[in-house]
Parts: C-alpha cells; structure tokens; sequence
C-alpha cells in the first residue's frame, strides 16, 4: 500500500468512523493524527472503554487525542501544526469556527443524508421512519451552522422494503468513504467549487431517545415496519401489554412486513426471556 502525501487530521468515534479509516487506509490515505472522545463507562458493569477510533488508532500507530472539550488551548495547539485539512465522520463534539478554518483546505465531513434534507443527530434514522425510496450521503464543507455547509459531493443509495438500519448504515458508510478518497485528490488540488444548499428545503432530525422505540401495535402496519427498521439494535422497539394488573414493556426482537401487516414474530417481555409471539399471546 502507497500512503498518500496529504497530510489530515480525522475526527470520529463510534463504528461508521472506525470504519471508514479502515476503507481510507485500503485507499491509501492515513491521517498524521486522530481526535477522539475519551474512555466512557459502557455495557452491564459500565466499565471504562476506549472508543471504536481510539482503538483503530491504536491498532495502526497512529497518535491519538482524546479531549474532554474542544477548549481555545486545543484549538490553538492544532492550529498551529500547520495541517492542510480536517475531515470529520461522527465525532460528537461541536468544533468551534476557529478550528475549522485553521487547515487550508478547510473542514470537510461525511453526512449520512442529501443535504439539506436531515441535518442533525440522526439522518439514518429519519429517513426510514420517513419511509424514504432512496438516500445518500452528503460530503460537506463544514460550517459552524449545523450541517450548513456547501455541498462537495453527492450520491445517491436506493433504499429496499426490508432494509434495516444495521444494513443501510453498512452501504453508506462503504459509499461515504469511498466517495471520500476518490474526491481528495480534487480537493488537495483545489479543484473543487461546492454548491451552496438551498435553505428553502432544510429538514431537521432530532437525538434518538430509548422511549422513542414505543410503537401501538394496533397502529398503522407501515409506520410500525419503518419504526422498526429506524430502530433495529438500538433503540430497538417495544409495546406495553397488562399481565396481572401490571403493565409490561414487551420489546419486539423480530417482526416483518407481509401483505400490508406488520407481524410481529419474537418478542422479549420485561423480566421474561425471549419467547415467539404466539408464546407471548399464551403466556399473557
């Protein structure tokens, strides 16, 4: 493998980041340094954990930074160490303009919808439960506006009847990335003139909570299937059922969608272990 010249720093957390650094270094593109989150406490014991990038990072040697907070002291010290350009996928912390207009080349980040269509926390997530056919992602220059910023780059993804998150997300990272490397090099070269985003078609989405996973069973069999889809591994979704007098979360392990129906197959009741639907119905 032939490493690239262009010198970047990659900002990024969770498992899309670590992902597309690894598609990044099939490329040929390495970043000088990385920016994390710090350690977090996490699963059963909440024990301390590096996170997905961190790890990555470690794996291939390359220096790492994990800031509580993007303070004037952190800003100051990247700036001057005269990278030609940042590039950001999922890091989770808001950089302040300062920092990204100190490259050269500016900031650019990967965006899992065509903008302006889903700013925010949770594209992947608003475009199922929205029933979209098809979407995309965006490559942005950043700005300190929430995803404001001019368009280098876009494609398009069709979207499938039985695509869940856990699937969609794999497409677009792979899209993303790939995108990514081969849109450097006109970067680096500076040939590149994005396209403003027309502010009369912005959609915003929201942070997805755990209660958002509600759904009636009772309800609409489309919306339930798209929120299913949205929802699939975290935060996945549930229902309420009376047992006794008492009301019980029963959360849906694995549902489909036949005929215009919603069906419901597994399920896991609150302090019960998982159980076919038609169990559930006896047992309740």
């Amino acid at each position: 493998m032939t490493t690239k010249n262009l010198k970047f720093v990659f900002f990024g957390t969770p498992m899309v980041a670590s992902k597309t650094l690894e598609i990044m270094k099939e490329k040929g593109y390495l970043p000088s340094l990385i920016v994390t989150s710090p350690p977090a406490p996490s699963g059963r014991g909440l024990l301390m954990h590096e996170t997905p990038v961190a790890l990555w990072a470690k794996e291939n040697g390359i220096e790492c930074l994990t800031p509580e907070k993007i303070d004037d002291e952190f800003t100051l010290k990247l700036s001057t160490l005269n990278f030609q350009l940042f590039v950001v996928v999922a890091y989770g912390k808001i950089l302040p303009e300062t920092l990204i207009k100190a490259p050269r080349l500016g900031t650019i980040n990967i965006h899992y919808s065509l903008l302006p269509k889903y700013r925010g926390a949770s594209p992947l997530e608003a475009t199922l439960l929205n029933g979209d056919e098809v979407t995309g992602i965006s490559i942005q220059q950043m700005e300190y506006k929430l995803d404001s910023g001019k368009i280098i780059i876009q494609e398009e993804l069709e979207i499938g009847i039985n695509d869940t998150k856990e699937e969609l997300r794999e497409e677009l990272i792979n899209l993303g990335a790939n995108c990514l490397c081969d849109i450097l090099p006109e970067i680096e070269s500076e040939n590149i003139v994005p396209k403003l985003q027309d502010e009369s078609q912005v959609t915003f989405c929201k942070k997805i909570k755990k209660e958002d996973g509600e759904i009636d069973i009772n309800g609409n069999p489309r919306e339930n299937w798209n929120k299913y889809r949205a929802f699939y591994g975290w935060p996945g979704v549930f229902f309420f059922a009376e047992r006794h007098g008492k009301k019980l979360r029963i959360k849906i392990k694995w549902a489909s969608y036949q005929n215009n129906s919603f069906v419901i197959k597994r399920v896991v009741p609150e302090g019960k272990k998982e159980m076919s639907y038609e169990e559930f119905l006896k047992w309740n």
